[in-house]
């Protein structure tokens, strides 16, 4: 295909009008880039930059629904984008890429004009890369919008492999769409996993015990959560909510207010609990305020200093240990329960954190399932017989849940594992795989969280 050429009276070398692209496309054009290419992190990095920026409500609103739809979608945006480019995609410069991103997706997934989508990215193109530049991006924008989205995709329904139609239509790597598959088996049931993906999830807030209730979350205009009787979803910026200032709630997935509610209904006979991997800080938070009301005695270990800090801010009554959970054992202490909710690809809370999806590779797997395991190991090690040991990950990868459950049977006969139905919420059906919880962001309306539960017997 040739070079798509823009008008040279609409978009030549030389330009003699000054840039005026709008703030809140600006500041999705920075956000996006240092996730793309700084390897930032978009739940992070978004909240700074509407903190310290001027923008209105609504401009606040755009930006957001532009950035995160654009990481979520840009797969797909890419491969239509590949087809009106006359070299191959991969050799574009990233700054024309992320730019012709934000105008796609403004063309495909959003409310935006065509005339307005095209003419208002190609402004941010040339304040962020030059008349040049945003020549090319015009050119790419307006041969993308001779066809409408439903176009563009009708060759995907004579793709021969199902998993190289559905990557590209729901905007997943391969291997992913290839794990899903392994797990679920059905073809529709996959769509509708990766469809839900796709769909914005609504802040989730989290009441910790002796500090909040529910009821007191319903209030302020949220409705309670299907299954964690801790929850409800926010109607307001969780930063902007008093409960949560004052350290008093947070903000939590469901799915994760379930793996520390779970295990706390398995531990109600057991003393000393102790929480190996506890950062961020959420699940630990729960657990304290847990563990405080039942008159448990509560431990969370985390690896970095820095975390450990922000641990310390959330829990109460709590000794916040800093060391690598794998060396656990040096210090000489036991426990009761232990649960080891360990680093994994994260592929679990892809709704919440659209990049991990692009940035994950099949390649890290190996790394990171022999870490999970030496951390499985580790919280055996320091539980005493008779103890409850929990594992769990933010995952549904079955080399990361099925599988070190298995292993973990093997290398260890002084476990035994522990059927999880009796422990969760009666209303959770389609949860249980193999005895283990295992959610689904499309059954469940939750991040696809696993949990597996174990006896030390000898």
């Amino acid at each position: 295909m040739s070079e798509p050429k823009a008008h040279p009276a609409k978009s030549g070398a030389k330009s003699f009008r000054k840039a005026h692209p709008d703030a809140a496309r600006v500041l999705s054009y920075d956000v996006l880039t240092d996730v793309n290419r700084g390897q930032g992190y978009s739940n992070l990095a978004l909240p700074r930059a509407l903190t310290e920026s001027s923008l209105e409500p609504r401009d606040k609103a755009f930006a957001t629904e532009l950035l995160y739809g654009t990481l979520r979608m840009q797969g797909r945006h890419d491969w239509i984008l590949s087809q009106v480019s006359d070299r191959p995609w991969e050799g574009v410069d990233s700054g024309i890429i992320d730019v012709a991103r934000l105008g796609a997706h403004q063309l495909f997934e959003m409310r935006t004009p065509v005339h307005a989508a095209v003419s208002a990215t190609v402004e941010l193109a040339r304040k962020v890369l030059g008349d040049s530049k945003a020549a090319y991006v015009n050119a790419l924008l307006r041969r993308s919008a001779e066809k409408t989205l439903d176009e563009w995709l009708m060759p995907l329904d004579s793709f021969e492999d199902p998993i190289e139609s559905l990557s590209i239509r729901y905007s997943h790597p391969e291997w992913i769409v290839s794990s899903y598959f392994d797990l679920l088996r059905d073809r529709s049931e996959v769509e509708l996993a990766l469809g839900a993906n796709n769909i914005p999830a609504s802040p989730t807030l989290v009441s910790w015990p002796g500090r909040s209730t529910q009821a007191d979350l319903v209030a302020l205009g949220g409705l309670p959560s299907a299954y964690s009787s801790y929850g409800a979803t926010s109607v307001s910026v969780p930063g902007e909510i008093d409960l949560v200032r004052n350290r008093r709630a947070g903000v939590q997935d469901e799915g994760s207010q379930l793996v520390a509610s779970v295990f706390a209904s398995a531990a109600i006979n057991r003393y000393r609990w102790l929480d190996l991997c506890a950062g961020p800080g959420g699940k630990a938070a729960l657990l304290s305020s847990i563990a405080k009301e039942q008159g448990k005695n509560f431990t969370a270990n985390e690896i970095s200093e820095a975390r450990a800090n922000l641990i310390a801010q959330v829990v109460v009554d709590t000794h916040v240990w800093v060391g690598d959970g794998r060396k656990i054992a040096d210090r000489l202490e036991i426990f009761d329960a232990v649960i080891a909710d360990v680093p994994c690809t994260g592929i679990g809370a892809l709704r919440r954190r659209p990049e991990i999806r692009w940035r994950r590779k099949p390649s890290d797997l190996a790394g990171l399932n022999l870490l999970q395991a030496e951390l499985f190991d580790s919280a055996i090690s320091v539980t005493q017989v008779g103890g409850l040991v929990a594992y769990a990950t933010c995952s549904p990868h079955m080399a990361e849940t099925k599988i070190q459950v298995l292993d973990a049977l093997k290398r260890h006969p002084e476990i035994r594992h522990i059927p999880i139905d009796p422990y969760l919420p009666i209303a959770l059906t389609h949860a249980v795989s193999n005895g283990n919880m295992q959610l689904w962001t499309h059954r469940h309306g939750t991040d696809a969280m696993f949990l597996a539960l174990f006896e030390r017997i000898a």
